[in-house]
């Protein structure tokens, strides 16, 4: 599986950089500054794709993946130890990361544009909320199971939002975090991000 990340440091495109690195198959990733839609090769970014943003995964075909669930579930697809075994595991992924894309990560976008602090607060606790219904529900270690998946890597990046913007993380979501952040995939990719790894 040779294949192109078009990414932006320490955005959603994030948890498909790690799962890729946790593949440990052939891939490449390309930076895209989001403001100017320039990807690091000099490329005007919306010919790779007319949404403009990341994450953007090209295969061998040149066929575009894009939004984030569906690249994670692609990864899922590709590298099933990343995804959910059983009748209904599919399912249940899509399901949780529905729910990630919807309910915890669009619960960021005022944060990111500068909410005034009453209206942070009702925003943080309304994810905090969100982010319980995933403490409350767990599967062991990770989010299905003993081992990590799509769906925990992109909690990881919900939880490095909650972090930045000080929004409380249910205590056994701390717990997935600290083992996420134990993993050297997650390091890799961080360091390639130019990223803290706190």
């Amino acid at each position: 599986m040779a294949l192109k990340l078009y990414y932006a440091p320490g955005v959603c495109s994030l948890a498909s950089h790690i799962c890729l690195i946790e593949g440990e198959g052939q891939f490449e990733v390309e930076r895209v500054d989001l403001k100017t839609k320039v990807t690091a090769s000099g490329e005007d970014f919306r010919t790779i794709t007319a949404k403009g943003y990341v994450p953007a995964l090209m295969l061998d075909s040149s066929e575009v993946i894009t939004e984030n669930v569906a690249v994670l579930a692609y990864i899922a697809k590709e590298i099933p130890r990343l995804g959910v075994l059983g009748e209904f595991g599919q399912i249940r992924l899509l399901e949780a990361l529905a729910y990630l894309s919807t309910e915890v990560h669009k619960g960021f976008e005022q944060l990111f544009l500068g909410a005034g602090t009453e209206q942070s607060a009702k925003i943080a606790a309304n994810i905090t909320r969100r982010l319980q219904y995933l403490a409350d529900h767990l599967h062991n270690d990770y989010l299905f199971g003993d081992h990590p998946g799509v769906a925990d890597f992109y909690l990881f990046v919900m939880m490095r939002w909650a972090t930045m913007f000080g929004v409380e993380i249910p205590v056994p979501l701390l717990a997935i975090q600290g083992r996420l952040l134990a993993r050297p995939s997650v390091h890799a990719a961080l360091r390639s991000e130019g990223l803290a790894a706190a």
